[in-house]
């Protein structure tokens, strides 16, 4: 028989410390066994200053389902042309405490407190990001106008 996966508390710091070390200031810890699998389930830990370009998924099964488990962060939606559409606070001591995006909506996460977490579950395998896919009036990660960008997404909840 092949033992439970536990969320404990050991396995989240363990991810928010490799997060904090890691240049992209973000890790995920996949519970699903292999990237071909047809479910992907992991734990994302994100810093403040991890910039997730925004993105969308078009394979029509990639629903994403986020949910906060420590931490408080934003989300923000926009239309084909990168105008916001909505944003929300996604907060343990708030109303909201998770989301469903669907398919062919872009989108992008910030993280307010550093030791954030959420838990991720979309359809597999996993495939990169298609040029339809990326969204193409937003810098890319590593882009030198990629801070500014969070900066400017941030400013939407202060």
């Amino acid at each position: 028989m092949t033992e439970p996966n536990w969320i404990t508390a050991e396995l989240l710091h363990d991810v928010v410390a490799q997060a904090q070390a890691s240049p992209r200031k973000r890790k995920n810890f996949n519970f699903h066994p292999t990237e071909d699998a047809m479910c992907h389930r992991l734990v994302n830990a994100m810093e403040p200053d991890s910039y997730i370009a925004p993105h969308r998924h078009l394979d029509p099964n990639k629903d994403e389902t986020i949910l906060l488990l420590h931490g408080r962060m934003g989300i923000v939606f926009f239309d084909e042309s990168g105008e916001v559409t909505e944003d929300a606070v996604l907060d343990l001591a708030g109303a909201r405490l998770g989301v469903t995006i669907p398919v062919g909506v872009f989108h992008s996460l910030v993280a307010f407190e550093p030791g954030t977490i959420f838990f991720e579950s979309k359809a597999g395998p996993y495939r990169a990001l298609s040029d339809g896919e990326k969204a193409p009036w937003a810098p890319r990660e590593g882009d030198a106008t990629a801070v500014e960008y969070l900066s400017r997404l941030r400013s939407r909840f202060v």
